[in-house]
């Protein structure tokens, strides 16, 4: 079990052996944009292990607003290069250091509903801004599933081929951050991969969070979106740092989740077995959910080390140990797309 937040974080940030092995693929430093959201520091530091591991003598540079500071602290023990700026700023794009490859993580989701220009500013303003300033370098784009359309259940999630249909303001600027690398790698060349992800877990956020602490506050759950695939946060890092020698133009690809779909109502069930309590759960599961198929990338990079009874489980523990949450609902139940 995973006891407290140090021992978490180092967890999330261990490379894999394959992590280390393609980290020395890098044609020179990585700049990873958006660094301080509740996946980049994992991320940053992972890929500085797997640096040291192997040796090699490049930087990781992490820029970010660092509105909490601790997190900018915490990136420079580990070795990277902690950079603060506004990338919406022009004049700061152009102050940051040139690297051949870079991982896009920038962007908004929560509140979307109630400021939706600025989830277009970030969604959509800023990837052109970044895409022309670092044209001639390889870029791992974070996505998201939720540019695909609602599926039906019984048919499976979504995989690459399917034609995008976004529910709702910020599932379509996601669709427009996709639309604007496609435009620059067509314009300039610059090679591109990008990672539809649903949904990143972990103990302090994501799906299995969410309906946890439900279960164990005795609060409602909707299970009318009643079907979800997930993938442990340490596993959709590791695959991002995997995927630079995808990157082409046109755009690659990927959907990065896990292999199942799973029940909301057993996912809450579980946690209920587990806490000793009967789940409130209120609603009927409709035909359709939000979901992807990501075959592709599990044959591409194995399946995820991490299993979601792990997670549960390790869940369950946080929960009840009073572990600190993030207190980021992933809103997965909003069927009409509204953060």
């Amino acid at each position: 079990m995973i006891a407290n937040t140090e021992q978490l974080e180092e967890v999330l940030s261990r490379p894999t052996p394959d992590d280390t092995a393609a980290l020395g693929g890098l044609e020179g430093d990585l700049l990873i944009l958006g660094v301080g959201g509740k996946m980049g520091p994992s991320l940053a530091i992972r890929a500085k292990r797997a640096i040291d591991e192997a040796g090699l003598r490049k930087r990781v540079i992490g820029v970010s607003r660092f509105g909490d500071a601790g997190v900018r602290e915490r990136l420079e023990r580990a070795g990277v290069e902690a950079i603060a700026a506004d990338l919406l700023d022009r004049n700061a794009l152009e102050g940051l250091p040139d690297s051949p490859d870079v991982v896009f993580m920038a962007g908004r989701k929560f509140g979307t509903a109630g400021a939706a220009h600025w989830t277009w500013a970030m969604n959509v303003l800023l990837p052109a801004l970044v895409a022309e300033r670092w044209r001639d370098s390889r870029f791992v784009v974070f996505s998201s599933g939720n540019v695909y359309p609602l599926r039906k259940v019984s048919e499976g999630g979504a995989d690459e081929e399917v034609e995008t249909d976004p529910v709702g303001e910020y599932a379509q600027s996601v669709r427009g951050r996709e639309r604007v690398f496609q435009h620059y790698s067509e314009r300039y060349g610059t090679r591109c991969v990008l990672l539809r992800l649903n949904y990143a877990v972990e103990m302090r956020y994501g799906v299995l969070a969410d309906i946890g602490r439900k279960v164990y506050e005795r609060l409602p759950i909707d299970v009318t979106m009643g079907s979800v695939n997930v993938i442990w946060q340490g596993d959709a890092n590791s695959v991002a740092l995997r995927s630079f020698g995808l990157c082409g133009s046109p755009p690659a690809v990927l959907n990065v989740t896990g292999p199942e779909t799973l029940s909301v109502r057993e996912i809450a069930e579980q946690f209920g077995r587990l806490f000793g309590v009967a789940p409130l759960l209120v609603g009927t599961e409709a035909e359709t959910a939000l979901l992807s198929d990501a075959g592709k990338c599990h044959r591409l990079f194995g399946a995820p080390r991490v299993t979601v009874a792990e997670v549960i489980e390790w869940t369950a523990e946080w929960i009840r140990g009073g572990g600190p949450s993030l207190d980021k609902p992933t809103h997965f139940e909003a069927r009409d797309g509204r953060f």
